[in-house]
């Protein structure tokens, strides 16, 4: 599913550029609501919601009966910034990139040594399944993916999924706390995602990690 960005995020980059470029400096009053809906072409919710958006980071300050202001220069967002603003679509689309092209390489160049370490972590997931721990599953989860990871052999690829693993730690935390149904159902697909690892069939392992991602609402 193709994921297109918001309004309200697209009005947010482009009144921070406005910023950054000094079009808009700080101390200065932003347009007012009319304004601002005629010149990026959405509906005053939008500008409701981008302004909030930056009033709660600190870049822009309502004042009741005066306005809008801008309150802080920009600093260029980091990337850990920014990932913290995705949305789950997102976050599966740049799961489902990464994550075949992961399982592939795993399936090509795993060691036995590799394939113990995925079988642990794999069965602290099913472990904490059984235990009703939450917590614990969602980091044996991302533990057996990292392991995967590193398993494809490119050093590059496992560092680039290792550090995009706090957002996906982030969006299980998001997750009713109580509710381990999404890990226990698809247990048994990461159970068959380790066995075509550990059978060298990276056709297998990349459709089973598209239905992991499927079935990860």
């Amino acid at each position: 599913m193709k994921k297109t960005i918001k309004l309200s995020d697209k009005v947010i980059i482009e009144i921070r550029k406005d910023i950054a470029s000094g079009k808009l400096k700080k101390g200065e009053k932003i347009p007012a609501e009319p304004e601002l809906m005629e010149y990026y072409g959405v509906g005053r919710s939008t500008i409701r919601e981008a302004i909030k958006t930056l009033s709660i980071s600190g870049i822009l300050k309502v004042q009741q009966g005066s306005g809008t202001f801008v309150v802080s220069k920009i600093k260029d967002e980091t990337l850990s910034q920014r990932l913290k603003r995705a949305d789950f679509e997102e976050i599966n689309t740049v799961r489902s990139l990464l994550e075949k092209e992961i399982v592939r390489l795993a399936s090509q160049h795993r060691t036995d040594t590799d394939l113990t370490t995925i079988e642990n972590f794999l069965q602290q997931r099913k472990k904490a399944i059984e235990e009703q721990q939450q917590k614990k599953c969602a980091e044996a989860d991302i533990a057996f993916h990292i392991s995967i990871a590193k398993a494809s052999g490119n050093q590059v690829l496992s560092d680039l999924y290792e550090n995009f693993s706090s957002v996906m730690r982030n969006f299980f935390e998001l997750r009713d706390a109580a509710d381990i149904k999404h890990f226990s159902n698809s247990q048994h697909l990461h159970e068959a995602l380790f066995e075509a690892i550990k059978r060298q069939d990276p056709v297998k392992a990349e459709q089973l990690t598209t239905d992991i991602l499927d079935n990860n609402y």
